[in-house]
């Protein structure tokens, strides 16, 4: 066959119905799915031990090399089914491919749940015959579910977003979808058949035709239970911030120490930069930076028994300094521009270093309105590494690797000195950082708070900043 596809792929959980959907794809002549062929325990389905050549451990060495037998076959599209599960390492494979078609079954959570339950207990996993239908009703646990569904979730999301960031589009279809005679010849297109089904095969049966309230044993609890779900998460903050990247090229090694920083700016870096020169008493110039992924990997395995870190600083007081340090005292680089632009079109006013502390204060307040704009999208302004929320700066670093400890700036003495313990050297003291501009508690008051709590909503909830002072 030629044709916009070569192969395919259905994503599927346990329980949504894909054993059904593969057997109606199979009555197509130039269709075939070969079940779960990535499934770590055997290959297609329980009953067979091998396929295209591959033995189990072949497969288990070579994935790729089966998938592309597979794909090899000669006749018709052939896919597979795969779940959470399954190998990791084909999910890359199949993504990548804007020439394998991507299918996503999809089932009301809470009754793909009860019937794992009862497939569970019962030990029957298909039907294809009344009489041997094996009765069971599930006991419905609310952690279990919330993990389940929590999973559940952030799967799908994750197939949203590699589908949308490669501009590829999947034949999304539910579990009601699957006995529609319509939908499946449109599926079969989709993957590029040649054929239309007249009907449908009716070999598989629906199991547990029987309403939930009949499946579940404690169903006046699950439905308790339930009730408390935040199905629409409507605590959840929004966070419409760019995502960001691990910027390995900004972390500082010690120059002899097995330790290295991983900055969230508008921080204390000064004050950790020169901890860590303090180490191993040399100046801020010995310390190692200017890493890539590669370069920080080999200084990894150099010093096995190292330690990373990185802090967090209360949001009004990290946006203060930025303001301060980054803005008021801007030169002619890039944030003297920034601050020309901000001041300009968001009448952010910028006071001289010289003025008082009112005059700060009333720009520092703007500034915070400014900020909640820019982290929402609102503004033309990108939002800049030294301000963007602290929480989306870990998140980009975890895409890399995540730092051993995340410090408090407000407790930096004590963690640094636990940090240092555990690679077995002595802690230095911190030298404070130089600064001309008013102290913060010298402009701080209750609605500069507000202010920052609004623009950073999410670092006071994820990291449990209370007020200030």
């Amino acid at each position: 066959m030629t044709g916009k596809f070569d192969s395919f792929v259905i994503f599927a959980a346990m329980r949504t119905g894909s054993n059904l959907l593969e057997a109606h794809l199979n009555t197509f002549g130039d269709i075939q799915c070969h079940g779960e062929a990535f499934n770590p325990f055997f290959i297609g389905d329980s009953e067979t031990d091998h396929m295209f050549g591959f033995t189990l451990s072949k497969r288990e060495a070579d994935p790729k090399g089966f998938l592309a037998a597979m794909r090899a076959q000669e006749g018709h599209v052939s896919g597979f089914r795969f779940f959470q599960d399954h190998d990791p390492r084909v999910l890359d494979l199949v993504m990548d491919d804007p020439r394998c078609a991507k299918i996503i079954l999809t089932r009301n959570p809470l009754e793909s749940f009860v019937s794992w339950k009862i497939a569970e207990q019962t030990g029957q996993w298909r039907l294809t015959d009344m009489k041997d239908h094996v009765a069971g009703r599930a006991y419905f646990s609310p952690q279990e579910f919330e993990v389940y569904l929590n999973d559940l979730q952030q799967y799908q999301l994750m197939l949203l977003h590699r589908m949308q960031s490669s501009g590829q589009t999947a034949f999304y279809l539910a579990y009601e979808d699957i006995s529609d005679l319509d939908v499946i010849n449109g599926l079969g297109a989709f993957i590029g058949s040649q054929e239309k089904l007249e009907d449908l095969p009716k070999k598989l049966k629906k199991q547990n035709p029987s309403p939930l309230s009949d499946k579940v044993i404690n169903f006046e609890e699950m439905q308790e239970a339930l009730s408390k779900l935040d199905r629409f998460d409507l605590t959840r903050t929004p966070n419409f911030e760019p995502r960001r990247g691990a910027q390995v090229p900004t972390y500082v090694a010690a120059a002899k120490s097995p330790v290295f920083y991983m900055p969230i700016f508008g921080g204390p870096e000064q004050v950790a930069k020169n901890w860590l020169a303090d180490l191993d008493g040399v100046s801020e110039d010995a310390l190692q930076s200017g890493f890539n992924r590669k370069s920080l990997r080999q200084w990894r395995r150099k010093n096995q028994l190292h330690r990373s870190f990185t802090i967090v600083t209360h949001p009004l007081e990290r946006a203060w300094n930025v303001y301060c340090h980054n803005l008021v005292a801007a030169g002619d680089g890039e944030y003297n521009t920034m601050k020309k632009h901000i001041g300009k079109l968001y009448k952010v006013p910028f006071p001289e270093p010289d003025a008082d502390a009112k005059a700060f204060r009333d720009g520092f307040l703007e500034f915070l309105y400014f900020l909640k704009g820019n982290l929402t999208g609102q503004t033309s302004v990108r939002v800049d590494r030294s301000w963007a929320s602290q929480d989306n700066v870990l998140m980009g670093m975890a895409r890399f690797a995540q730092p051993d400890m995340i410090l408090r700036a407000e407790s930096l003495e004590q963690g640094l000195a636990q940090l240092s313990e555990q690679v077995g050297i002595d802690s230095a003291p911190l030298r404070p950082g130089d600064s001309s501009f008013p102290a913060l508690a010298d402009i701080y008051d209750a609605e500069l708070e507000a202010a920052a709590k609004d623009a950073y909503q999410r670092d006071y909830v994820v990291f449990g900043y209370r007020a200030w002072a």
